[in-house]
């Protein structure tokens, strides 16, 4: 890996944060707290060729890697649009890759141009009410009739499904029962969301409200065969392409809130005059800044070697996970001490650190909490005996 700076991150850069200072923390504040999704900031990340920036240049894309894709929502986060501003595009980031990998050429054809323009909205349609982060335990079942599926089924937390026209679902084509091993026998359908036989609900929650996340019903879903991405039965093995991406593009979001929060809380530090000094003279309040600071430094060094090692073709399931599990926590700790630094006034909307707060502890449980990545670590970095 190379640290000399790349002029071409440093454009995207600077170009992501010329676009996001039009949207300012207003804007995300009244998108927030009115449950309005950013159709101006996401339609302004399309035009600009921000959305699809990770879809092949064949199907209208910017043919660039995870780092790229990184860099770019990494900044949106930092500019004060935080998850908020990030959910609404990323799951067109990373969550086509299954489909770029291992979906049929008709298939990359008629959609990977219409996501990477910003037309066709996609969700990720994986957790289940009983199944959870356990996702071989899922029951959504698809039974193959003629040239098409019928689903049905029940998912939870699936963001963006109210407003989105496909969903990547994952299904049982074979009971687990029947099947060898426990990630055998699911499949991957491009399904859509906007039919008779879907129910979509959204889910009353404590932050980043300007993006739904969903319960939905599937009751006799018709699904076409040719919306299968790639092989029946080889599903979780395909949803691999879209979970280290998602890690790694999570975890750049944690470092960009966590910086937002931490811009906050240092000019606060030094416009407040307590006792006749800025408050931020004092080591109480200096230190665990420059803390924050420090850990949100380390993280990012973790997220340019998973991206890093994923755009490179080397195994990065460790690096992955590492990446999230820092960058959230990092991220975390900086938004909590930018509430500290604030005092009272953090708890005030109208200085958007509590909204920083809310953001930033999402990333601590989603898409996959800090608890289970130290289980993938301790199973299989270290080799100690499977915990569960």
């Amino acid at each position: 890996m190379d640290f000399t700076p790349d002029p071409d991150h440093e454009a995207i850069r600077d170009a992501v944060r010329r676009l996001c200072g039009r949207f300012d923390d207003a804007y995300w504040r009244a998108c927030d707290s009115e449950h309005r999704f950013p159709w101006d900031f996401y339609r302004a990340m399309a035009d600009g060729g921000w959305v699809g920036i990770a879809i092949p240049e064949e199907y209208g894309g910017g043919g660039r890697g995870i780092t790229e894709a990184s860099i770019v929502l990494e900044e949106v986060a930092a500019s004060g649009a935080a998850m908020n501003g990030c959910s609404a595009v990323h799951l067109s980031i990373f969550g086509m890759n299954p489909v770029v990998k291992h979906g049929s050429e008709q298939m990359r054809s008629a959609y990977l141009p219409r996501v990477a323009v910003g037309e066709l909205h996609v969700a990720f349609g994986v957790t289940e009410p009983d199944a959870g982060t356990d996702t071989t335990a899922i029951t959504t079942r698809a039974v193959l009739e003629g040239d098409h599926y019928v689903v049905t089924g029940r998912k939870v937390w699936t963001s963006k499904a109210l407003d989105c026209d496909k969903v990547l679902l994952l299904v049982r084509t074979t009971p687990l029962e029947q099947c060898a091993r426990r990630t055998d026998g699911m499949t991957l359908l491009l399904a859509d969301l906007q039919r008779p036989e879907v129910d979509i609900q959204a889910i009353p929650k404590v932050g980043r409200n300007a993006v739904e996340s969903c319960e939905v019903r599937y009751d006799g879903l018709p699904v076409a065969v040719a919306d299968r991405v790639g092989e029946e039965g080889q599903g979780f093995r395909y949803l691999l392409d879209g979970l280290n991406p998602e890690r790694i593009l999570v975890a750049a979001e944690a470092l960009g809130t966590g910086r937002a929060a931490l811009r906050r809380a240092v000019q606060y530090a030094k416009d407040r005059v307590v006792f006749g000094r800025p408050i931020g003279q004092n080591q109480g309040v200096a230190f665990p800044l420059a803390e924050a600071h420090a850990r949100l430094a380390a993280a990012e060094l973790a997220i340019r070697q998973a991206s890093w090692r994923y755009d490179n073709g080397l195994p990065c399931g460790e690096q992955a996970n590492l990446a999230k599990w820092l960058a959230a926590d990092a991220g975390w700790q900086a938004a909590d001490q930018a509430v500290q630094t604030h005092g009272g006034y953090g708890y005030a909307l109208e200085y958007d650190v509590e909204r920083y707060w809310r953001e930033a502890r999402l990333m601590r449980i989603a898409p996959i909490s800090q608890e289970l990545v130290m289980s993938y670590v301790a199973e299989h970095v270290l080799g100690l005996p499977r915990s569960y």
